[in-house]
């Protein structure tokens, strides 16, 4: 019996150790990853009927496209966080500690700057805002509106600064233990979530406050531990800070800022339109597919995670077989997800009945749109991971501003016009994201053949 486990494992370990030590890394973290985020699913799984069991469907609604109005304080990073990760990259592969630490402080410095200043702008605005008019909610929910968004908004803040330990874990190619954060946190969420539901009446005022809180927690708890240990060489300081080195992350950070604006616009609008058009319950129904078909995304994300800063350095080096080589794994793994997500589409209504129950109706046609966008998105994936880590994101960029502004009124075309319902507004988002799967590899066998003229190589 010890034998027969052993060979399984022992086949393991051998196949993990292979090859350059780049690539035993990254295998390394997406064992670790997959694993890491499996439970974070099985997690989340267990949270959405538990949520909408200690809210109604409205108010479950109502919260997620709070959660999504507060993620535009993201537009506030200026792309600080993806400059860190590659900057920090790079310093790390020079081997130099004291740059990586000057990256490392700036980036706090004018972040905690930047948070500081908005929310004490928030502070003042909050009470003038019609929250009601916002996300559409019944108006006996005013005065909670109120105070829910200012606790969220809190939490978000202090929780978007602290994230950034997990852009230093990313760059130093340990996205395994950066995953690990979010599973630490789903895991408090979910305890917060259980015992609300056994210990109080149904309140977005207390779900808002609790669940956004225990998450802000997690992060500020590993923050202080890994600046106190593994990591301290890297520690924010104020003597570390250095505002010349604003230039340096913003110039690549910039053009990432707004490739995330776009982003952010794109799926946080998704949930606003769909409450104005069908409704605040129709937000959960379409939220519910989206986490559905949205495993086989975290799944290949965890492909790809590993390999941004992973691409970084080996570009640098001109190692390009190695590049070639990955690029070629990812291409194959995407096929076996491509399968995965056909089972998904096919078995979807029985699974949407053993979740759910029948709080909420999913039309097949909805199911078979977020399955389009799962599988188109995860094929550009493989181009823009490697685009992203050599930093070339110019044409990226442009495309990007160009989706953001057909968006929306292609999600109310799609949705409204056409009459696709909310299943309209995922196939809008997939066709504005066209640049992944067509551009990108385009892009990408230019960059790699040393052809790339132009915009095609900024």
């Amino acid at each position: 019996m010890i034998d027969q486990i052993r060979k399984p494992y022992s086949f393991l370990k051998n196949y993990i150790n292979q090859g350059h030590s780049r690539s035993v890394n990254a295998k390394k973290n997406i064992l670790l990853s997959l694993v890491v985020k499996g439970l974070t699913i099985g997690v989340s799984f267990l949270v959405v009927p538990l949520t909408l069991y200690y809210l109604d469907t409205t108010n479950y609604g109502i919260w997620l496209t709070l959660t999504s109005f507060v993620s535009w304080l993201s537009f506030f990073d200026i792309g600080l966080g993806n400059g860190l990760r590659n900057r920090f990259a790079e310093a790390l592969s020079k081997g130099d500690t004291i740059l990586a630490r000057r990256y490392v402080s700036t980036t706090y410095a004018i972040l905690g700057i930047i948070i500081l200043a908005v929310f004490i702008v928030f502070i003042f605005v909050n009470p003038y805002i019609n929250w009601i008019f916002v996300f559409n909610a019944p108006p006996e929910l005013a005065k909670d509106l109120t105070t829910v968004v200012l606790f969220v908004f809190t939490f978000f803040c202090l929780q978007f600064l602290l994230n950034l330990i997990g852009v230093i874990l990313t760059a130093d190619q340990k996205t395994g233990f950066k995953d690990l954060l979010g599973l630490i946190a789903s895991v408090l969420s979910l305890i917060v979530v259980y015992l609300l539901s056994k210990t109080t009446q149904s309140s977005l005022l207390l779900y808002g406050i609790t669940f956004s809180g225990s998450t802000a927690l997690v992060y500020l708890i590993v923050s202080i531990v890994l600046f106190n240990s593994s990591y301290k060489m890297y520690a924010p300081r104020w003597k570390f800070v250095s505002f010349t080195f604003a230039r340096d992350l913003l110039n690549l950070g910039v053009q990432f800022f707004i490739i995330q604006i776009v982003g952010i616009v794109m799926f946080s609008t998704d949930n606003i339109i769909i409450s104005h058009l069908f409704g605040p319950a129709e937000v959960g129904a379409y939220n519910i597919a989206f986490k559905y078909f949205g495993m086989c995304t975290m799944a290949f994300s965890i492909l790809c995670a590993p390999f941004w800063s992973a691409y970084t350095e080996a570009y640098a080096k001109g190692d390009f077989d190695w590049i070639h080589k990955i690029n070629h794994n990812l291409k194959i793994s995407w096929v076996f997800l491509v399968l995965a997500s056909v089972i998904l589409l096919i078995i979807s209504p029985y699974f949407y009945s053993f979740w759910i129950g029948e709080k909420l109706t999913i039309p097949f046609v909805l199911s078979l749109s977020m399955f389009v966008y799962v599988v188109t998105i995860n094929w550009g994936a493989i181009f823009v991971t490697f685009i992203n880590g050599v930093g070339k994101i110019r044409l990226q960029l442009y495309i990007s501003i160009i989706a953001g502004v057909l968006n929306i009124p292609l999600s109310i075309l799609f949705a409204k016009t056409f009459n696709l319902g909310p299943a309209g507004i995922i196939l809008a988002t997939t066709l504005c994201l066209s640049y992944g799967p067509i551009l990108a590899p385009i892009q990408y066998k230019r960059i790699i053949s040393n052809t790339a003229k132009g915009i095609w190589n900024k």
